[in-house]
């Protein structure tokens, strides 16, 4: 469970939007949420939390490590919680459904592949774009 001292780390003061926001997102199924994902859990949750203070404080987590945006499906961004952990997304194409995965051989090879063209491997994000077969 994220806790008040999270946002303190994160040199955020607690507010009550905050601490809303950020506790939707700890506690939802749902691991990759829009700003609007957000902003209609809290409603029917009965909170009063504006759209744009949620686009706030979004960005606000965003800026201090507390969340990841994310650009899957040309330009809809969705924020999910950094958990420090390193991992990989595949995206439905028809449902829009996020799947994370975690490829020990498929960093193995990025790490190679940079290595050979005389780089060090700084990040990435690796996003595979899937279709159910029929």
């Amino acid at each position: 469970m994220v806790e008040n001292s999270e946002l303190r780390k994160a040199g955020l003061k607690v507010t009550l939007p905050r601490v809303k926001i950020l506790q939707m997102l700890d506690s939802t199924e749902q691991r990759h949420m829009s700003a609007e994902d957000v902003y209609k859990a809290l409603m029917e949750a009965g909170e009063d939390v504006g759209l744009a203070t949620v686009y706030r404080v979004l960005t606000q987590f965003e800026a201090a490590g507390l969340v990841v945006r994310h650009n899957f499906d040309g330009g809809h961004a969705v924020f999910e919680l950094a958990d420090g952990g390193h991992h990989d997304h595949m995206v439905n194409v028809d449902s829009g459904e996020v799947i994370e995965f975690m490829d020990a051989e498929i960093e193995r090879r990025q790490k190679e592949i940079v290595a050979e063209h005389g780089f060090e491997l700084v990040d990435h994000n690796l996003v595979l774009y899937v279709r159910k077969k029929k």
